[in-house]
């Protein structure tokens, strides 16, 4: 058995001809050196057949599907319909006018498929480490924060306790805060209380590099997880170099996550706390507001992710599924932004 086989057909050189114009996706696919992910994808992912026994399609332009679905927001029965007809998406695919593609469900189990195989994470830094070595990416900081992403799925009954989220000048408490939550679908997601609203959800760990706000690292945990606990993998996801400085705000500002960087020899940017019964000093203001000001490019990378790849919301049931999610969305959104870079 074997991965179906992709050859230029006669269709295909009058499309060739026809394109007049470079779009997005051409210059995706000639800022990108896309034979590593292959590799890479072809090694991880064994199975050649489908569950008819057909040969499966590639895996590098089923992954580059996925990549299409969050820079278009659209479903799997979308984007199958969108690669019968847009002939942007089948030169970015690598498909042949008249091969058949995939259809939806092959689309998810694939995507499924990546899930459980843990192999997101890699992606994004393969892709990551392809944009660093342009010029695109520089590595130079981190700016680390977390954000709500509400569950698809609300449960059908009201709660008996409800957390409330940190304050970045509150005490914080590492490990998750106990909450009970009936009835359901979405069975790993956790309540939060936030600014007097209710969410019921995950929160997203993430952090980005501190001078374009490229994500660097992410995942996601129940919504009533602490965000200081959470630190130390983050700052072990950036990879820094010595001596690179880390930012974050005064929700983890702590002795132990100060050690964390001192013991990898990074700076710490953490913003200062307000001791209980005393008051910041001068200097500890002006960091502060020094700090505040390249923490914004983090919020920024929030603010994008949400507005416009819709990631206000989860589009998957389950935690796993939903940091999956994330993950794609990463790779998505850095792409996009170095295409950006590129240009000027």
């Amino acid at each position: 058995m074997a991965i179906r086989q992709k050859g230029p057909r006669l269709g295909d050189y009058f499309l060739g001809h026809r394109r007049t114009k470079t779009t997005f996706l051409d210059e995706i696919n000639e800022l990108i050196d896309w034979q590593p992910i292959n590799a890479f994808l072809c090694k991880k992912i064994r199975r050649k057949a489908n569950a008819v026994g057909n040969p499966a399609y590639p895996p590098l332009a089923m992954f580059k599907i996925l990549l299409l679905q969050r820079w278009y927001n659209l479903s799997d029965p979308g984007v199958e319909q969108a690669l019968l007809d847009r002939l942007s998406f089948v030169r970015f695919t690598g498909f042949s006018i008249e091969d058949d593609v995939p259809d939806e469900t092959t689309i998810c189990r694939f995507r499924n498929g990546l899930i459980r195989l843990k192999v997101l994470d890699s992606l994004l830094d393969m892709l990551n480490r392809q944009l660093e070595g342009q010029g695109l990416l520089v590595r130079e900081g981190a700016v680390v924060d977390a954000s709500v992403v509400e569950s698809q799925r609300r449960p059908r009954k009201v709660i008996d306790v409800m957390p409330e989220d940190r304050s970045e000048d509150a005490e914080e408490q590492d490990g998750p805060v106990d909450c009970r939550v009936s009835y359901s679908d979405d069975e790993e997601a956790a309540w939060l209380r936030k600014r007097n609203r209710a969410y019921y959800g995950y929160k997203l760990h993430a952090a980005t590099d501190s001078r374009d706000g490229f994500l660097l690292c992410g995942h996601i945990t129940p919504a009533n997880h602490s965000d200081t606990g959470e630190f130390e993998r983050l700052v072990n996801g950036v990879g820094l170099d010595p001596g690179a400085r880390v930012y974050a705000d005064k929700g983890y500002c702590s002795g132990k996550n100060r050690d964390i960087l001192f013991d990898r020899d990074l700076e710490d940017g953490t913003m200062d706390k307000t001791p209980r019964g005393g008051r910041l000093t001068d200097f500890e203001k002006t960091r502060n507001r020094d700090i505040s000001s390249i923490r914004q490019i983090v919020e920024r990378a929030f603010g994008t992710l949400k507005r416009g790849y819709a990631f206000f919301r989860s589009r998957y049931v389950g935690r796993e599924k939903v940091e999956g999610e994330f993950h794609i969305l990463a790779m998505a959104f850095n792409l996009k932004k170095a295409v950006r870079l590129a240009r000027a």
